[in-house]
């Protein structure tokens, strides 16, 4: 039985204090409401992770997350954080790849497969995303294209040390363009992944992956996209902005 989990990215947003605030918020209703054991994950900005984690430590199955970690260890690298730093906050999880990283930031395969290595050394949970523009959707090679992004960054990976990730599928062509993606287009997609998984790893390992959908999930579509198989939880943007929205998502299960 894999884990459920529905992680929220609250990316550039949230003072310290309006962070508490909604992490507090967020905590309640978890803690208040039956969410079925799905497990939360708060993927916040670095300034909150210690004061969001010592909020939250007391509530069962709330977790934190980093947005990303440095691939260095240590050094002469301002603005950098590096896993260790990153775990030293009491956070879980840490966030790798996101579509916003790799275009903004240059972030290449061969620099995310550094990434996972230190998350990995440092005892966090990799949430490793990878997906696809509307020009590769479009040209029908998305699920080559996406399956190569894993086999780049990931499949230098031991089986046990593979069975530590959770992947979030991010089909980029249907976040603020006005299209959509619909449930199938998504379980198709994840489908594609724990195949390619499977292929180098067989199936016991691939069948205990988290796959997360990554695109515009909210509290009206949640439920269908949780219920394909292959369709472990969500990676929430704008949604996990409000406490509301977001818990309902994580009671979608």
């Amino acid at each position: 039985m894999r884990k459920h989990i529905v992680a929220g990215n609250w990316k550039l947003n949230n003072t310290l204090d309006q962070g508490l605030a909604l992490a507090s918020e967020i905590a309640n209703m978890v803690a208040d409401e039956v969410t079925n054991g799905t497990e939360v994950v708060l993927g916040t900005p670095y300034i909150h992770l210690a004061a969001v984690q010592k909020l939250t430590q007391k509530t069962a199955n709330i977790h934190i997350a980093a947005q990303d970690c440095s691939t260095h260890e240590s050094g002469a690298y301002t603005g950098e954080v590096s896993a260790a730093m990153v775990a030293s906050t009491g956070a879980g999880y840490v966030i790798i790849g996101h579509s916003e990283r790799r275009e903004y930031h240059n972030e290449s395969d061969e620099m995310l497969a550094t990434k996972i290595n230190m998350a990995l050394k440092n005892s966090l949970t990799p949430i490793f995303c990878c997906g696809e523009s509307l020009q590769i959707r479009e040209s029908g090679t998305h699920e080559n294209y996406v399956c190569q992004q894993i086999t780049e960054s990931l499949f230098h990976l031991s089986a046990n040390e593979f069975k530590n990730l959770v992947i979030a599928y991010e089909p980029i062509w249907a976040i603020g363009t006005g299209k959509t993606a619909s449930a199938q287009q998504a379980q198709d997609m994840h489908k594609a992944i724990r195949n390619h998984i499977a292929g180098k790893l067989g199936n016991a390992i691939a069948d205990t992956i988290p796959i997360l959908y990554g695109g515009s999930c909210k509290p009206t579509n949640a439920q269908e996209l949780f219920a394909q198989p292959d369709i472990d939880g969500g990676l929430i943007g704008g949604a996990s902005l409000k406490s509301r929205d977001f818990v309902d998502i994580v009671k979608s299960f």
